[in-house]
């Protein structure tokens, strides 16, 4: 089984940008300990800050090359601003999972409306990076 975990803008910037919102840990760290925790399932991982570079790779793992078993995706602000995400999901022949860090509900008002959850499998939030392992079990018990 093959998993493709997509992070966008900011998420690079994780264990050291708003530590009370995203916590303290760098998703490098965070990684290991997935990728340790599920030592049978290939989890590859992609971040970019730039939205075309996102399509691009969710095209190249879930359409066009060799097609994963599910991505994995937490497009930051994108996720509210994003069309052209929305259509990409829509085309790919695997699952996608949204996920968010924090509980985008309890923040602030433009945070609470997705325009990428209506083309996703489900939507998981609020679990901190605990987020990315519910994710990559719901695609594992696909």
């Amino acid at each position: 089984m093959k998993i493709q975990i997509i992070n966008g803008p900011n998420l690079n910037l994780l264990g050291q940008r708003e530590p009370g919102i995203y916590g303290t840990s760098s998703f490098d760290d965070y990684l290991a300990t997935l990728r340790s925790r599920y030592a049978d399932v290939e989890i590859d991982y992609y971040q970019s800050n730039i939205e075309g570079e996102l399509i691009n790779k969710m095209q190249e793992v879930g359409f066009l090359g060799d097609v994963v078993d599910g991505i994995v995706l937490n497009a930051g602000a994108y996720t509210h601003t994003s069309v052209a995400l929305q259509d990409c999901i829509r085309s790919l022949k695997c699952p996608v999972i949204e996920v968010h860090i924090s509980n985008v509900h309890q923040r602030e008002e433009f945070r609470h409306k997705s325009l990428i959850s209506c083309a996703c499998k489900g939507v998981i939030c609020g679990f901190g990076l605990d987020s990315y392992r519910l994710a990559v079990e719901a695609i594992v018990r696909q």
